[in-house]
């Protein structure tokens, strides 16, 4: 599988393709971008505007070029001479399919095609390729331009070559990317977030607590201690100078009793209105544009914190 990539194809430019699209420009890399909307080449215009300056303060090469973009609404013929394709199109197995087929026709056998995903498996999106070995899932944490993560999936088709390339390829611009070695709806990350929040649904549908103290139980506490180091490592701190091994030992009793007391919730009307209206209270009428700035914000602090440590 191609390796040297210099040109990658942005497939699918709304607000996650927009996002990918600023980072792989950031990095140096030109970018192909593709998108059925009249309004998608503005929208890349802004995203890119927007997040360069963060991205030049998170390891943006200093020669970068912003404008190094071109587009074409055709997604076939904006692929055609990239070495490297990030599909970003609504999650819908059947459009995904039909134009991953379109794309894996205009390109040699040996480019990567990636999609987005947050939860379609890699082994349906190709089903209508000629070549579906060079098919996996490269999925972001949104935005993409700022979170590192990026699940990468081969599933029951892709070759360990496509995986491998796909992971050196985020390695190398500066992700942090994982290889999920079995297919699962929603991959790894999706499904812990899924259980934590319908646990956190169950909890305020019950009234033990509201919306806003439940999100401040994770953001004021385990959310803090996440942002450093995963579950298993956080409960090896746990154990003391005994580590997993004394926490598997002495603690897991308590811990396997509150599993079997967990919550599954019925999202009925009434828990639904409960959830709306929770927000609305926790957030103070924020809009979500004005959440998602200061969410930006804090998370570059965090993310130049952490660089500066590992520095």
């Amino acid at each position: 599988m191609r390796t040297d990539i210099k040109r990658v194809a942005v497939i699918g430019a709304g607000t996650i393709g927009a996002s990918w699209a600023a980072y792989f420009l950031s990095r140096g890399l030109a970018v192909s971008a593709s998108d059925p909307s009249p309004g998608a080449p503005d929208l890349l215009r802004r995203m890119i505007a927007d997040a360069w300056p963060i991205l030049m303060q998170l390891g943006g090469k200093p020669d970068a070029d912003p404008t190094a973009w071109t587009f074409d609404a055709d997604p076939a013929k904006a692929a055609a001479g990239c070495d490297f394709v990030q599909e970003s199109a609504p999650e819908r197995l059947e459009i995904k399919q039909d134009l991953l087929a379109r794309i894996d026709g205009a390109l040699p056998a040996d480019v990567v095609i990636a999609s987005s995903t947050s939860g379609l498996l890699a082994s349906r999106l190709s089903e209508r390729c000629a070549h579906p070995e060079r098919v996996v899932i490269g999925h972001p944490f949104n935005p993409p331009h700022l979170i590192p993560l990026v699940e990468v999936v081969g599933g029951a088709k892709g070759s360990p070559e496509a995986v491998q390339a796909a992971m050196q390829f985020y390695r190398a611009i500066g992700k942090h990317p994982i290889e999920i070695r079995k297919e699962v709806p929603g991959h790894l990350a999706n499904r812990l977030q899924a259980a934590i929040w319908r646990e956190a649904v169950h909890l305020v549908a019950e009234g033990v607590a509201t919306v806003a103290d439940v999100d401040a139980a994770i953001s004021e506490g385990p959310g803090l201690r996440w942002a450093l180091m995963g579950p298993h490592t956080t409960f090896h701190l746990a154990g003391g100078e005994g580590g997993i091994e004394h926490f598997l030992h002495h603690l897991m009793p308590a811990v396997t009793s509150w599993w079997k007391d967990l919550g599954e919730p019925d999202i009925d009307a009434v828990v639904q209105r409960m959830l709306v209206e929770g927000v609305a209270e926790a957030t103070g009428g924020a809009t979500t544009t004005d959440l998602a700035r200061r969410r930006d914000a804090a998370l570059v602090r965090l993310l130049s914190a952490r660089r500066g440590e590992e520095a």
